[in-house]
């Protein structure tokens, strides 16, 4: 993911991958919190259309937490 962020969604996903890595389960289940919280507020009503495409990294992260709890 590129260090130019624009929206706090991409600036949460990118702390929930480095606390992964680190292995820091506390933080990433805060982020994880955070990132959900961040991607569904403010959707826009009944017209609102997402046009960022990170699901694909955001799943990533999601399993990746879930496995973090797993192990730990």
């Amino acid at each position: 993911m590129p260090l130019e962020f624009k929206r706090l969604a991409d600036r949460t996903l990118y702390a929930l991958q480095l606390a992964l890595e680190q292995n820091d389960l506390e933080v990433a289940e805060l982020l994880g919190h955070a990132l959900e919280k961040a991607l569904t507020r403010m959707s826009g009503g009944r017209d609102f259309v997402e046009r960022r495409d990170f699901d694909a990294e955001y799943a990533a992260a999601m399993q990746g937490l879930s496995d973090l709890r797993a192990r730990l």
